[in-house]
């Protein structure tokens, strides 16, 4: 059975929807078929991120509501094997329930090895489904104090999830002595152990631009934080890496 790992932060702007390709394309590299599913319904992005621009006809929506198989839905990634991409409505039906998103996902489940959800920002209905029918979860947050402090509220709203780790995004590295105290306080005030450490990189735009998942673009800089994250979801232990 597959595991779904929901990718929220509260915040916006901290860059899940980044992680979320990235690390869905290095399992997909490592053999792993992934589903990602973009719940920030209204504002989806990661069809762009992923390189599916245009490609998806059917959301989400239309799967759990019964209006369409997920095999239909879920659009192939053309270069990626096993990658595959379920996006977001452009507006929350009146029908749509936890029950049948969680109804969904145990569908998804017995066809994916990982289902990655790249929950909306905010703690409202979105975040809620994005998170209903999660195994685990990633709280990605930036080094500055209202992400943090928007990561601690989200961990409270996470307390039925066994497996929640913290993700510290877009950290500058001429900032770093400072900010290991931050990454620190993180971690302490949230209770939370660290699941990766992505340092600020142009990589990430150029390919948002390109639509490229970022682990496709080697193993430096976001990209290997990326590898590194889906090596430790497989449960291997990785070095958090070294910036300097």
């Amino acid at each position: 059975m597959g595991t779904v790992i929901s990718i929220t932060s509260g915040k916006g702007g901290t860059g899940k929807t980044s992680i979320t390709g990235g690390v869905a394309a290095a399992l997909a590299l490592m053999d792993h078929r992934v589903l990602c599913i973009d719940m920030d319904i209204g504002l989806r992005n990661l069809d762009i991120t992923l390189g599916l621009n245009d490609r998806a006809l059917m959301d989400f929506s239309d799967v759990a509501l019964g209006r369409c198989p997920l095999a239909r839905a879920a659009v192939e990634h053309p270069d990626l094997k096993g990658l595959a991409l379920l996006t977001a409505p452009m507006s929350l039906p009146a029908s749509l329930t936890a029950d049948k998103v969680r109804a969904l996902l145990s569908t998804a489940r017995t066809v994916y090895d990982y289902i990655l959800i790249d929950s909306p920002a905010g703690l409202g209905p979105g975040f809620r489904l994005a998170v209903c029918g999660a195994d685990r979860a990633l709280v990605v947050a930036t080094n500055d104090a209202s992400s943090l402090r928007d990561a601690q509220r989200t961990v409270a709203e996470l307390e039925d999830l066994r497996q929640v780790h913290l993700v510290m995004n877009r950290i500058q590295t001429r900032l770093l002595r400072k900010l290991r105290a931050t990454i620190d306080d993180a971690m302490d005030a949230a209770g939370l152990p660290l699941m990766g450490v992505v340092p600020e990189d142009p990589q990430v735009i150029l390919c948002a631009n390109l639509g490229q998942p970022l682990a496709v673009r080697g193993r430096k800089g976001a990209a290997l934080a990326c590898w590194n994250i889906a090596l430790r979801l497989e449960g291997q232990r990785v070095p958090i890496m070294k910036m300097r």
